[in-house]
């Protein structure tokens, strides 16, 4: 029989799902959206039962719906989530509270501050490479144990989103390098096994997952399972990673030089590297292809910040849209493009949210300055989107600092629907960007992944063949000359 193999990812507001074939065509593909809680000021999360595997679920049965195959023929399944949540679940994985979500959510400011304290600016740099940040799960964990104590005593593991996925569909534990070693630093040690130094002030060493190669199989798909999703009982599932490390699989981010720009509703990048490269306003760690590492990092605000204006400054695109059903952010652009480089003179900190890299700090607020009487909403909105190509040149300018070589930039995710978008920061960066051939993101590299877990293909490289470019922007060096003197303000500020 043929053979199919599927890839889940969950993301911030939406979920997706691929079936793809041996040559990986996409049979079927089905999406999920669902929301994201905003409880309290810099407290973000997501409900794990009734978002993540309720997703997972109604997705893995579309995709057998809409395919129409023998569900026998699925050989594998990879699946990947937004990364460095933070989840406490019980002996059952049953959650015990919602998912503390990844760097939007900085509640733990104290515990950051104390932790420093506790082991010394110095080893947290050692350990880092940088100062403690929103991304990381270690002061999430202790946040709970400080401020929840009867969920942290009752807490039998701390999972991220992939582990809690995984571990409903085979009831292992597990979480892979790459996001483990990373989120979780420093609980574990180099070789994956846990740090009962490190942990003892946190949490206990049994309460983490096992550590994992991503493709490595993580387990199979239980009867109790099986009945949810409609994958037969037996099928093989690989320990998965998180979003943003599947996304830069499926769009060719290989070897070093290789990097992408993941526009979704945070802007997240990976730089494959060939060397652990430390600077305090940037992240580094192994990456998932043996033997190669990367720079990550990322502004917490992009889509999200899109999704703003949409429904406070363009609600007369919005209500265009449940009228007509034109997209409302496509009609929120037109008029965006006349405007000439530079908004006239506008500038906009994407702060909205608290930023991650590279100033790492989750008070900082978002500022729209230079406004004068010919500005209209329109500008504002250029505005905004030209931040986000802003605050990418300012990354830009530190990998070039140490002298970390970019070949090939790949752009994905949801802001690749608007091409205006990706050359405005083409323009800004002076940087030649290409989108992939196939954008449905994060589940094309799962499935990618998980055929490699089951030995379908022997190496990363074989699939690269697989992996095509789809449009190429091109920068306008009369804009870049423009943006240039726009890019010193925005990085004075």
């Amino acid at each position: 029989m043929k053979s199919y193999f599927i890839g889940i990812d969950t993301g911030t507001y939406e979920s997706k799902g691929v079936l793809v074939d041996e040559e990986f065509n996409i049979i079927a593909s089905h999406a999920a959206a669902h929301g994201m809680e905003n409880p309290k000021p810099n407290h973000f999360e997501h409900d794990a039962e009734n978002v993540w595997w309720h997703d997972f679920c109604e997705i893995s049965n579309a995709l057998l719906e809409k395919s129409g195959i023998d569900p026998k023929q699925i050989k594998a399944v990879g699946a990947s989530a937004l990364g460095a949540d933070c989840l406490p679940v019980d002996e059952n994985c049953v959650p015990l509270r919602k998912a503390i979500l990844y760097g939007i959510d900085s509640r733990a400011v104290e515990e950051m501050k104390w932790l420093t304290e506790y082991w010394g600016e110095d080893q947290i740099i050692e350990w880092f490479g940088r100062p403690l940040c929103s991304s990381d799960v270690m002061p999430k964990i202790l946040w709970i144990k400080n401020n929840e104590p009867e969920v942290y005593r009752k807490t039998n593991k701390f999972l991220t989103g992939s582990s809690y996925i995984t571990a409903k569909l085979t009831g292992n534990y597990t979480v892979d390098r790459f996001l483990g070693l990373a989120s979780f630093n420093p609980l574990y040690h180099s070789d994956g096994s846990p740090n009962e130094k490190t942990c003892e002030p946190i949490c206990r060493p049994d309460q983490l997952a096992a550590v994992r190669n991503t493709i490595d199989i993580a387990g199979y798909v239980t009867d109790k399972a099986s009945a949810e999703t409609g994958l037969p009982e037996g099928t093989p599932v690989i320990v998965g990673t998180d979003d943003a490390g599947a996304e830069a699989i499926s769009t060719g981010v290989l070897q070093a030089g290789d990097m992408m720009l993941m526009f979704g509703s945070s802007l997240y990048m990976i730089l494959c590297t060939d060397r652990l490269v430390n600077d305090n306003r940037i992240w580094r760690e192994e990456f998932i292809i043996p033997n190669t590492y990367d720079i990550s990092a990322g502004t917490n605000a992009a889509g999200t910040i899109t999704r703003w204006y949409r429904d406070n400054l363009f609600e007369d695109c919005l209500k265009s849209e449940l009228e007509t059903g034109l997209n409302a952010y496509g009609l929120m652009m037109k008029g965006v493009g006349e405007i000439p480089a530079g908004s006239e003179g506008l500038i906009t900190l994407p702060y909205f949210a608290g930023e991650r890299t590279p100033i790492n700090d989750p008070y900082a607020r978002g500022m729209i300055f230079g406004l004068t009487l010919k500005h209209t909403k329109k500008h504002l909105y250029r505005s905004a989107l030209e931040s986000i190509g802003y605050s990418i040149g300012q990354h830009f300018s530190i990998f070039e600092e140490h002298n970390v070589k970019i070949n090939t930039i790949m752009a994905v995710g949801g802001g690749t629907r608007n091409p205006e978008w990706i050359q405005m920061v083409s323009d800004i960066t002076g940087k030649e960007i290409a989108t992939a051939e196939v954008t449905i993101g994060a589940s094309f590299g799962d499935a990618m992944m998980a055929a490699m877990g089951i030995k379908f293909f022997e190496s990363y490289e074989e699939i690269s063949r697989l992996i095509k470019k789809g449009k190429i922007y091109k920068p306008d060096f009369e804009r870049h000359e423009i943006y240039k003197g726009y890019q010193r303000i925005f990085d004075e500020c």
